[in-house]
């Protein structure tokens, strides 16, 4: 089961970590079109997905619609950046949530038809829209809260605010801001200082600050907190519900908390590329990928956490991704407009006063 679990956390990582030097990160072509009488499909997506998506959604689709899939691999910084600098036409992309907001934003995304989508109508309810009616749904989703090590703990945790007790003084490891998770802190803060982060920044800092005196290490790329973890220099790190598996690599009894306040929903959304001529069948695939035959066959095989409703598992079978309504309904969503808009601002007065020495 481990080895299972360790494929949706290497899928997700490649989706979430931001920074510059991962290694892999340029965006590739990973296919050759050897049938030109086949229509073809340019996917933008994560490195990694090649193999753990070719067995239950590229090659049976290519099958059903005698097409060719042609894959542009890479990071989500990367791909969207290309994207947004005209160096790359795919005519679907795969983004977490803030990015394809940019996207967005930045109006590269055509407006999808809804009526040849039909199986986003058997979606849970966030996933459906999660950045407007007009656009990609989520055919996946994590849940972002806290793992940590009970041998070293001697108090439960049971809320975010427990992040804020002293004993916990240099144990925890946190997401800088520049992961894609790394906002998340800011706003706990700012919850656990009772603010709206939207109207009084300063107390969010000042708590966030606080915090900061607990905190061992701002981690740029996961493989340095499971080292941290794993040494035992950190007691207690955020991070995504996958990643727990790994952490269990080193330390079995490693557990995962989801706090009283609710953990955050990080989703994986696909969306069409403005200008593509290939609209038709772009939405055909984001139908397939959504289909229950699809998402329960991802489920099972450990890569993708399962957004359509329909998909029943066993409860053997659901560790390692999060499912049902339940949980679902639990996760916290945010403003990802407002964020994106904040975010340069805040990784400014982040860096000067949270984590100066860059730790």
């Amino acid at each position: 089961m481990r080895k299972l679990g360790k494929k949706i956390s290497s899928i997700i990582l490649a989706s979430l970590v931001l920074t510059l030097g991962l290694s892999g990160c340029q965006a590739k072509s990973k296919q050759t079109i050897n049938d030109k009488n086949k229509e073809t499909l340019v996917i933008s997506t994560h490195d990694l997905v090649e193999g753990m998506f070719r067995k239950n959604v590229f090659d049976p689709f290519e099958k059903k619609y005698n097409v060719k899939i042609v894959l542009e691999l890479g990071n989500n910084y990367n791909r969207f950046n290309k994207l947004r600098e005209g160096e790359n036409k795919p005519d679907l992309i795969i983004l977490t949530d803030h990015f394809a907001m940019e996207g967005i934003e930045d109006g590269l995304f055509e407006k999808i038809d809804r009526k040849n989508i039909p199986n986003i109508e058997n979606l849970y309810d966030i996933a459906k829209e999660p950045l407007g009616k007009d656009y990609g749904p989520s055919h996946t989703i994590a849940s972002y809260g806290l793992i940590y090590n009970p041998n070293e703990i001697k108090e439960p945790i049971t809320s975010w605010g427990d992040l804020w007790r002293p004993e916990f003084k240099g144990k925890i490891g946190l997401s800088n801001i520049n992961l894609a998770g790394g906002i998340f802190p800011l706003l706990i803060a700012a919850e656990q200082a009772g603010v709206d982060i939207k109207k009084d920044e300063d107390k969010a800092f000042e708590k966030m600050k606080e915090l900061s005196e607990n905190v061992e290490t701002f981690y740029n790329k996961n493989s340095e907190i499971e080292g941290s973890f794993t040494q035992n220099k950190v007691t207690i790190t955020d991070g995504y519900s996958f990643f727990l598996d790994t952490m269990k690599q080193s330390i079995p009894e490693a557990k995962w908390i989801d706090p009283k306040e609710g953990s955050y929903a990080v989703m994986e959304t696909i969306n069409i590329v403005k200008g593509t001529k290939n609209k038709e069948l772009a939405e055909k695939f984001i139908n397939w990928i959504l289909s229950e035959e699809v998402q329960k066959a991802q489920a099972l095989d450990k890569v993708d956490s399962p957004t359509n409703k329909n998909v029943k598992l066993e409860s053997t079978e659901t560790e390692g991704v999060v499912y049902g309504e339940e949980n679902i309904k639990k996760l916290r969503t945010v403003d990802w407009k407002y964020i994106n808009k904040s975010k340069k601002r805040w990784t400014e007065r982040w860096n000067k006063e949270i984590n100066p020495k860059g730790i």
